[in-house]
């Protein structure tokens, strides 16, 4: 990993990255890429589409769950995390793949949905009033008083360098990528691929305007915390954006637009209609961005949207 300030998470290198591939690569899907064609989804431009919402568990995390519990030490307590869901539903199931114990304290603002199937994997759920910052708090006291493994969501370099080699399959799939649209919560996801692609691909971080963590850290010039509101918190409901991802966002990401809560529903609705696709909320959040106009691509340019969630009622988006 790369050196960094006494205290702070190391950002990942293309090499812990490649090294996080050989790791989880018997344990993940390599997701595929769809182009739908001009005019589809509400956007007149060419897109191309990565799918990663049809990972195990309906979103991209088990890439650095696995990642995490596969480079460390797992303790007889077994892991525990905090999560609004789509991490501790990974947690869950990479620890049950690979026989670990793992505790889940999940945020009451997360779907019954979720919390149901973190449940459903195995591992023991406690519910927290408030958001992910809310659970994190509980979480961090109990590993204190078991020993288990703590698993952090956004901000632990292996974590990030496991969401990372989705930046390793575009590369792959799409080699004359220009840009790339990412939804950001706590910047796992963006952290990884900006790294993987270190300035060779244009990488835009898109954020729920009622979740606002990186724009208001880039802002300040540190990460600070901000209120969490709107219809992605549960996924992208961080009050304050990781260290890893701020650093990397500061020399790798072009730039942060914002998308408005109707702008994402608007987006579940265009996937399920021309795809039968169902994304959450924070899974649509970078389309958003491109079908409201946060982030226009210019004539020709040549743009992937990362799909990275379907952890939704459908109901919610079909209805």
């Amino acid at each position: 990993m790369n050196a960094a300030p006494l205290g702070q998470p190391a950002a990942p290198t293309r090499g812990d990255i490649l090294a996080a591939r050989d790791r989880i690569r018997p344990y993940v899907r390599r997701t595929p890429v769809l182009d739908p064609g001009a005019g589809s989804l509400g956007v007149e431009e060419p897109l191309t589409l990565k799918l990663e919402l049809l990972q195990h568990m309906g979103s991209f995390k088990p890439r650095g769950a696995f990642s995490k519990m596969l480079a460390s030490e797992v303790p007889d307590a077994g892991v525990i995390a905090a999560s609004g869901g789509n991490f501790g539903l990974a947690v869950a199931y990479a620890a049950r793949t690979l026989g670990h114990r793992a505790e889940i304290f999940v945020p009451s603002t997360s779907p019954e949905a979720k919390i149901a199937r973190v449940r459903e994997q195995g591992a023991e759920v406690h519910v927290i009033e408030g958001y992910y910052d809310d659970a994190s708090e509980a979480a961090h006291e109990r590993a204190a008083a078991t020993g288990a493994r703590w698993m952090h969501p956004f901000d632990q370099p292996e974590v990030v360098a496991g969401q990372g080699t989705i930046g390793i399959e575009l590369a792959e799939q799409v080699p004359d990528a220009e840009t790339v649209l990412v939804a950001v919560g706590g910047g796992g996801l963006m952290g990884g691929i900006a790294a993987w692609f270190a300035g060779d691909v244009r990488v835009v971080a898109v954020e729920p305007a009622s979740c606002r963590c990186l724009d208001a850290a880039l802002e300040a010039g540190e990460p600070v915390e901000v209120p969490v509101a709107g219809i992605a918190a549960d996924s992208l409901g961080a009050r304050r954006v990781g260290d890893i991802a701020f650093a990397v966002a500061r020399a790798h990401v072009d730039r942060v637009v914002l998308v408005e809560d109707d702008a994402i529903r608007e987006a579940q609705r265009a996937i399920w209609r021309d795809l039968s696709l169902v994304a959450e909320p924070g899974g649509a959040a970078a389309l958003a961005a491109v079908r409201s106009g946060a982030y226009a691509p210019a004539p020709g340019e040549r743009v992937v949207v990362l799909l990275c969630g379907s952890n939704a009622d459908p109901a919610t988006v079909t209805g």
